[in-house]
């Protein structure tokens, strides 16, 4: 992988980050529902056990109490799989 992109000098608190995406299909009820989840890469992480973030782009959950789902961790494998395990957790409710 390009790694040239953390050699930019950037100050910690900016937070500078590698955006990824990845894509997943639930199937659910007879219906496929697209979940494009963003991969962060933080070069300065605020915690160094949230360096890879992942966050899906639909809600689930969303008549009972809605929930995005998310991941995160220090390897990118994790990060993903937890979001991906997440997206699983709850139904997909939208009109």
């Amino acid at each position: 992988m390009d790694t040239e992109w953390k050699f930019v000098d950037v100050e910690p608190e900016e937070r500078l980050a590698r955006v990824e995406y990845y894509a997943v299909i639930k199937h659910q009820e007879g219906r496929e529902i697209e979940f494009l989840i963003s991969v962060r890469e933080y070069l300065h992480p605020k915690d160094p056990m949230v360096r890879f973030l992942a966050t899906a782009d639909k809600q689930t959950n969303q008549k009972t109490m809605p929930f995005t789902p998310v991941g995160w961790g220090n390897t990118m494998l994790r990060a993903l799989s937890e979001c991906i395990q997440a997206i699983r957790r709850f139904p997909y409710e939208a009109d």
